[in-house]
């Protein structure tokens, strides 16, 4: 059987800086009718094990260590059984929500992760955070962003540990060289495309944000 996405919305705060903002984060779910992985674990674990379905789950893949993206991945890894991975440069980020639990292994650019026949490529595209990843899976035509690129331009640059100079770099040229047909699931709000958002680079530029 082919490998899907699945999706769920689930409802939490973020914070950093002394600073708590109200959020919804989506969930992403790749996998067939037996395995999958898991894309953030926001805020709500019986969401996400939900969408999961009782499906073997071989990865729980942060996007990034925002509190918002991570808040219940250990739980999500001691009900499933899976790995936490995470970029190596979040690592600060991580340890500001579970400084007594690491995670379960480590992200690297160029790596691959296998599930239901597929493959999902990982990103490094910082900016956002240091260690903020995405994941480009070809056969499905779509690349899951985090907090990179949204619908309307990049991610937030203006807290602890982000850069607009260096997001900029790692939209034009880690995301917008993939096929303007892909889809680009995003951590918060609706999916987008890369042939949508391209064109925009420039008042992106201009605006600084």
């Amino acid at each position: 059987m082919a490998a899907r996405i699945d999706h769920a919305v689930t409802s939490g705060t973020f914070s950093l800086d002394g600073q708590t903002f109200d959020v919804d984060n989506n969930v992403w779910v790749v996998g067939d009718d037996s395995e999958c992985v898991v894309l953030d674990a926001p805020h709500d674990v019986e969401a996400i094990l939900r969408t999961v379905a009782g499906r073997r789950v071989r990865a729980i893949l942060a996007t990034h260590a925002h509190d918002d993206h991570v808040r219940v991945a250990p739980e999500l890894s001691r009900a499933t059984g899976a790995p936490v991975l995470l970029h190596p440069a979040d690592r600060v980020l991580w340890d500001m929500v579970h400084p007594d639990v690491p995670p379960g292994g480590e992200l690297r650019d160029g790596d691959t992760v296998e599930v239901a026949g597929t493959t999902l490529r990982v990103l490094h595209t910082p900016g956002h955070s240091p260690g903020a990843c995405s994941f480009h899976a070809p056969d499905l035509t779509a690349v899951f962003t985090g907090d990179t690129l949204f619908a309307g331009g990049p991610g937030a640059t203006g807290r602890s540990f982000s850069d607009f100079g260096t997001i900029i770099d790692s939209i034009r040229d880690r995301l917008l060289t993939l096929p303007p047909e892909t889809t680009v699931h995003t951590g918060h709000g609706d999916s987008t495309s890369i042939g949508a958002e391209a064109p925009h680079l420039p008042e992106w530029l201009a605006r600084g944000h």
